[in-house]
């Protein structure tokens, strides 16, 4: 049911007198379409499904107060040959004749999907064309300066057989508050390939975070996506993925490295709508201090995605008595001949590796450093570029260095 203006929160207010502002700038039919699936529900609470563990409406209570002026941008380095760039302006002035504006649109039900789609301000679109291979990775620098709102959006067209390397950059400022809307939408042709690395650097205190990656995979297809997340305010990363083509595949791996009082949520939805689809998620969590986290994945599979094959599994390491987890994996299916699971684990580290170790002469601290970095690197194992890898590893490294125990000593 749409919400009454009257009816409208503070923060909704701004919303709205921000959408009045921005809605002929490029696109006004998907704004307004937009802006009106955001009112059916208004910004989420606990008492949406899907939002059940993240409150994003009191996290922005006092955002009506902030300055509202764009906090964010994306850009991108020049495009490899072949490929070709817009700004998500360009795009949304110039090319709605084509089907870019339908692919910048994608029919997601999610509130914050929707407010993004309103008030996008910036972004990069750009076309890998059919067979293309491009063997430079693709680099997308996405900038929060925190205290005020940015919202961005940015579309990968991958042509038919093309295969690419994308690597996204979340950078953010050190202005305490602030709301982050970022939409990534890639859009895979037939037997495509790609594989995606999110670096998420850690927000700063208050900021409110929200990162939504729209993939849709026709026939053949093939997407692995890996994240870092390194925790900071609230973030939520949100995964929507439609397996449209048969035979397509996805892989979605990701750590996230929490400390302080952080919150990070990953939620995601995988949709299997055509037969012998495959999907693998794989997602660590590294707990500490009063930090909390959330885990909310749903395989979903139609009737007619017979022979869908899909897993996924979420582990959670607490490194202290106040760090705290929640869980919550689905199956829901509709196809008789699948194999899918799930499967969730909360636990500390294991004594007995420890103490393996410490019999080996490593000191405790460190013993316990070598396993966290292990437990976190398993979500990256499968990386194809080894530096990507050792970057990760080393990001994870430098957290673990920054981690204080208990009495405020450094812990490693």
């Amino acid at each position: 049911m749409n919400m009454s203006k009257s009816a409208l929160s503070a923060t909704e207010a701004t919303f709205a007198s921000l959408f009045e502002r921005r809605k002929s700038e490029g696109a006004p039919d998907l704004r307004e379409r937009s802006w009106l699936a955001f009112l059916r529900d208004g910004l989420p609470n606990r008492r949406l499904e899907s939002w059940h563990y993240t409150d994003l409406r009191s996290a922005l209570r006092d955002l009506a107060a902030c300055e509202t002026e764009a906090a964010g941008c994306v850009e991108s380095d020049k495009p490899p040959a072949g490929v070709t760039r817009h700004s998500l302006h360009e795009a949304l002035q110039n090319l709605g004749a084509d089907d870019t504006l339908a692919a910048l649109a994608p029919r997601i039900e999610d509130p914050v999907v929707a407010l993004n789609g309103a008030l996008m301000t910036d972004g990069v679109v750009l076309f890998v064309p059919p067979g293309a291979v491009i063997e430079t990775p693709i680099s997308l620098l996405r900038r929060f300066s925190g205290a005020g709102l940015s919202v961005t959006r940015s579309l990968i067209v991958v042509g038919a057989g093309a295969r690419i390397s994308i690597i996204e950059h979340a950078e953010a400022g050190e202005e305490k508050g602030g709301f982050e809307n970022d939409v990534l939408i890639l859009a895979l042709g037939e037997n495509a390939k790609v594989e995606h690395c999110l670096i998420c650097q850690g927000r700063a205190q208050g900021a409110a975070s929200v990162m939504s990656l729209v993939a849709t995979l026709a026939e053949g297809a093939a997407l692995a996506s890996f994240a870092l997340i390194e925790g900071g305010g609230l973030v939520r990363r949100q995964i929507f993925a439609k397996l449209a083509g048969a035979k397509a595949r996805v892989r979605f791996n990701g750590a996230s490295l929490l400390g302080g009082e952080s919150f990070a949520d990953m939620t995601l939805l995988i949709e299997h709508l055509a037969p012998q689809g495959e999907s693998r998620e794989t997602f660590r969590s590294i707990i500490d201090d009063t930090a909390t986290g959330v885990f909310q994945g749903k395989i979903s599979v139609a009737r007619e995605a017979q022979k869908t094959d899909g897993a996924m599994q979420s582990k959670a390491l607490l490194l202290s008595d106040a760090a705290s987890m929640n869980n919550k994996p689905e199956l829901e299916i509709f196809a008789e001949d699948v194999a899918c699971g799930h499967g969730a684990t909360c636990g500390r580290l294991d004594a007995d590796q420890l103490f393996y170790l410490m019999t080996r002469g490593i000191p405790k601290a460190q013993a316990e450093a070598l396993l966290i970095e292990g437990f976190a690197n398993e979500a990256f194992a499968e990386l194809e570029q080894e530096s990507l890898r050792e970057a990760l590893a080393a990001r994870v490294a430098a957290w673990l260095a920054q981690r204080k125990g208990p009495a405020g000593r450094s812990a490693l």
